[in-house]
């Protein structure tokens, strides 16, 4: 304990990471406001009943985009939509980077070419997001909250006439898609003048912003069963503790590759025969070397079915999609496991260069102890990464089902999110982050004072 307060203080003592802690933190509180402000034409009083019935209705992956947005999606908010429209535009730049040789060789050209895919990027995401905003207006006025009444309803504008349903629409889509961007822009001066990575935090906020009512409320269901609602607590929370500790292991797993380099070695002549004093550096290679980004590719389709289903007319196709409404049913559960599976491998193929790897390692005169340079490093390196990746995706899988697992053990739905999933990752990701940041900033400023002191005692000598 000693040493927290030790470190809390040694963080506060570095002018410049308490200047980048304090604006972080003052930035995601601008967001935390902007997720209570609702769409024009929407009357915030009237949303509060609402999100109670959302909150007791609300089942699936629509209640796992809450959770992202950190409420904003159910409160009809002007950030209801986050910043899941940019991560879709980003994953698709990075496909179609692999898909048009013209992208592909803008991806080379460094740092002008990262600043036009970055544009597209941007542009992308405009689309997308209008896109989106078109379809959460739709539910939102059809499902979510159908208008009754013009005085009764949530609306301020009588939705019904065809000019109140125009402006509506209008000032709805145009208030989301620049939620969104406002939101990008905040995560981009995050990234700039704050620490850690501005996207990512945000996610993270708003994952977080649920983790207090999620407890109170898990707390106060067991403890109201009966008397033993103490001990299932203390079983849950090490239950939780021991997953926590399961998918820092996962996202810190790696596979080091020895790597020699021929400038490296240094020939002593002695009398008898020539001594080689080597220098080693390796290649690590992560056991999920791509985050969470398959889970989102999995539930980003199993979105479909659960969007479309309303609207499919077909009785037998009806029938099929009914299999995977219920996020804590097998057949929804099983899908989600194999796509995982399946897309772990697939990202990891268009992420990791494996050849560019083994090209890079030949040119500075690098290579694996054992194997030539060249193809068979290449095909080493594509070994040893598919040996690592297929137990990792296997353990990803795992985490992806885990929150419907513990539902079914008895857990709040809302606490069951943070057992595994998306989120969990997303917060221990993160945060891993942000601990290794503020070591290097911890270094750095002890190094810094280390020599000023040294330089002190050397003059003082003189």
């Amino acid at each position: 304990m000693n040493n927290f307060f030790k470190n809390i203080h040694n963080i506060w003592n570095v002018k410049e990471l308490r200047k980048k802690i304090i604006i972080t933190l003052s930035i995601l509180l601008i967001y935390r406001f902007g997720a209570y402000i609702p769409i024009p034409g929407i009357n915030p009083l009237g949303i509060n009943n609402f999100i109670e019935r959302f909150n007791s209705e609300s089942k699936g992956l629509i209640h796992i985009l809450s959770s992202f947005t950190g409420g904003a999606f159910n409160r009809a908010s002007i950030l209801a939509l986050g910043i899941m429209p940019y991560i879709s535009s980003s994953i698709i730049m990075q496909l179609m980077c692999i898909i048009i040789p013209n992208l592909h060789k803008l991806q080379k050209e460094g740092e002008s070419g990262r600043k036009q895919i970055n544009f597209i990027t941007r542009w992308l995401t405009i689309i997308i997001c209008m896109f989106q905003a078109f379809v959460y207006l739709t539910s939102l006025t059809k499902q979510l909250i159908p208008f009754s009444s013009f005085f009764n309803s949530v609306y301020l504008i009588d939705i019904n006439s065809f000019y109140g349903k125009i402006i509506f629409w209008i000032i709805g889509i145009l208030t989301l898609t620049s939620g969104t961007l406002f939101t990008m822009w905040l995560g981009d001066k995050i990234t700039d003048i704050g620490i850690g990575n501005g996207i990512s935090l945000i996610i993270m906020s708003g994952i977080i912003s649920k983790l207090p009512d999620a407890i109170i409320k898990e707390i106060y269901y067991k403890l109201r069963i009966d008397n033993y609602g103490i001990i299932f607590l203390f079983i849950e929370f090490l239950l939780w503790l021991l997953v926590i500790l399961f998918s820092i292991t996962i996202i810190q797993a790696i596979r080091k590759i020895p790597v020699q380099y021929v400038s490296h070695y240094k020939t002593f002549l002695t009398s008898n025969y020539f001594l080689l004093n080597k220098k080693h550096q390796y290649i690590p290679l992560k056991m999920n070397s791509v985050g969470v980004m398959p889970l989102i590719f999995s539930q980003a389709i199993m979105l479909f079915p659960i969007t479309f289903y309303n609207y499919i007319e077909n009785s037998n196709i009806k029938k099929f999609f009914h299999l995977f409404q219920d996020i804590y049913g097998l057949w929804y559960n099983l899908t989600i496991a194999i796509l995982v599976i399946i897309f772990t491998f697939f990202y990891t193929a268009i992420t990791i260069p494996v050849n560019q790897m083994a090209d890079d390692l030949k040119r500075n005169g690098g290579y694996v102890p054992g194997i030539k340079p060249g193809k068979e490093t290449s095909e080493y390196i594509d070994y040893i990464l598919f040996y690592i990746t297929f137990p990792g995706s296997i353990l990803l899988s795992i985490i992806s089902i885990l929150p419907s697992l513990i539902f079914r053990l008895g857990i709040t739905q809302g606490f069951s999110l943070f057992y595994g999933g998306t989120s969990l990752l997303i917060v221990v990701g993160v945060i891993l982050d942000i601990v290794q940041q503020i070591n290097i900033y911890l270094l750095n400023y002890h190094y810094d004072d280390l020599m000023m002191k040294n330089r002190r005692i050397k003059y003082t000598k003189l």
